[in-house]
């Protein structure tokens, strides 16, 4: 009986062996750990250089104390929700403009590779052998 757990046991794992060791498993699992470096790099953005800078424009104004007491027992913290949309706002303003430097960054990287691959004139090495071949065989029938 205990033969029968340990094969299903051994079945599972060899089953996670090859879940892990696919491309899309690895490729996630790499897509994971930048991200979460990513966010690192964008909180740091946001609370050490952005929020300061809005803070001296707007003579240190926080949202989060805005309140309305309907009763004394009943408050609507508005301003946290006004904070939390302001957050995202920059957050993502700051992603997009983070995203816009990398792609076009990227993009003159590539262009600048596929400038330097091949000469646009010369051709490709194939081609000229075969262009000799073809005067050689035709410089010994004439």
């Amino acid at each position: 009986m205990s033969q029968k757990y340990f094969k299903a046991a051994g079945g599972f794992f060899s089953e996670f062996q090859r879940f892990a060791v696919k491309g899309n498993a690895l490729e996630l699992a790499v897509a994971v750990v930048i991200g979460a470096s990513f966010t690192g790099i964008v909180n740091s953005l946001v609370a050490d250089i952005i929020t300061p800078l809005l803070g001296f424009l707007t003579n240190n104004v926080d949202l989060k104390t805005l309140s309305w007491a309907v009763r004394p027992d009943l408050v609507i913290k508005y301003g946290a929700f006004l904070q939390a949309i302001f957050n995202f706002l920059v957050v993502s303003i700051s992603i997009f403009v983070i995203f816009k430097m990398l792609s076009g960054a990227r993009e003159r990287l590539f262009r600048k590779e596929e400038r330097g691959a091949i000469p646009p004139q010369e051709k490709p090495a194939q081609e000229r052998l075969l262009e000799e071949i073809r005067d050689l065989l035709k410089s010994r029938v004439e």
